[in-house]
């Protein structure tokens, strides 16, 4: 990315606007460590997909016996680790906290990131679309994004 944004400059060729990386409460590593400096640095947009980890940071998957809840839910299994369960525990806290859910603190963290500008998250029911509706709504204190990055931390 880093050189495709020279060579735009160096050439005046069209750059990238934005940029659609896999980020959540999850899985940050990757994007955190080599391309979130990147897209702030050059006012990239940040349009995330599986915020919400596949369901994951719903809270509806917290063990094993919750996989066959859905079609997608083997898919979960990789989360459900020792780091899953703390941001599990922290999405919860939170949640009773703001009297919200896990998915709308999950998708509130995402928004309050300086780096993100848009989070894709699906809904199957307008329960679900409610609640990532009310994400939007909800302002993290310093905090609670603290609980959640120290819950989520990668390092």
């Amino acid at each position: 990315m880093k050189d495709s944004i020279e060579a735009s400059n160096k050439h005046g060729y069209p750059r990238y606007q934005s940029f659609q990386p896999e980020y959540n409460l999850y899985a940050r590593q990757g994007f955190e460590k080599e391309q979130e400096a990147i897209c702030l640095e050059n006012h990239i947009g940040v349009i995330t997909y599986y915020s919400l980890a596949s369901g994951f940071l719903t809270g509806k998957y917290r063990s094993e016996a919750d996989l066959h809840k859905s079609a997608r839910g083997e898919g979960i299994r990789k989360y459900l680790d020792e780091r899953g369960y703390k941001i599990l525990s922290a999405l919860d806290e939170v949640a009773t906290q703001y009297k919200s859910t896990p998915a709308a603190v999950s998708l509130a963290w995402l928004l309050a990131r300086p780096s993100a500008t848009a989070p894709i998250a699906s809904a199957t029911s307008i329960t679900q679309l409610n609640d990532l509706v009310k994400a939007t709504e909800l302002q993290l204190s310093n905090e609670t994004i603290g609980i959640l990055d120290k819950a989520s931390a990668w390092e």
